[in-house]
């Protein structure tokens, strides 16, 4: 069942960028822990591997995180990637519910839990994916952008 997918206006590695302002575009919103740690740099780099397919679909990408664009701007300088990353100023991770807290080590925090949302043209949510394993996941992502 789809639902609406709360707006927001974040800075970006593409400058600031507001989701309802994407539509009637396709987009991808896909939320990671940290930039330049093992499992977000594999699936950053997975999705801008695709890039080219995503974006012969129509459909945007937009990796967010808490990281400052400074941390994202050289998270892309090092990895060459060539895909949007939002600094999560504010609460969008909340207001997806993707902010949760997590166990590591017998230690809690609070931290961002992989996820990754397909929004259509409406800017409705059309599916979501939780707990995301990196391998093949951005691959998954692409087949369902794809059929709508």
């Amino acid at each position: 069942m789809s639902r609406p997918s709360p707006d927001f206006t974040l800075p970006s590695t593409e400058g600031e960028i507001t989701l309802s302002a994407l539509r009637p575009q396709v987009v991808v919103l896909y939320f990671y822990p940290r930039d330049d740690t093992p499992g977000c740099t594999l699936e950053a780099q997975d999705f801008n591997r695709l890039k080219p397919e995503f974006d012969a679909a129509g459909v945007r990408v937009i990796g967010i995180s808490k990281d400052s664009l400074a941390a994202h701007e050289k998270f892309c300088d090092k990895h060459g990637l060539g895909i949007t990353l939002a600094s999560d100023t504010g609460t969008v991770a909340e207001d997806y519910g993707v902010w949760v807290e997590k166990n590591m080590y017998g230690k809690k925090s609070m931290g961002i839990e992989r996820a990754t949302f397909l929004i259509d043209g409406s800017g409705e949510i059309v599916r979501d994916w939780r707990k995301v394993k990196v391998a093949g996941h951005a691959e998954e992502v692409l087949a369902a952008a794809r059929g709508l």
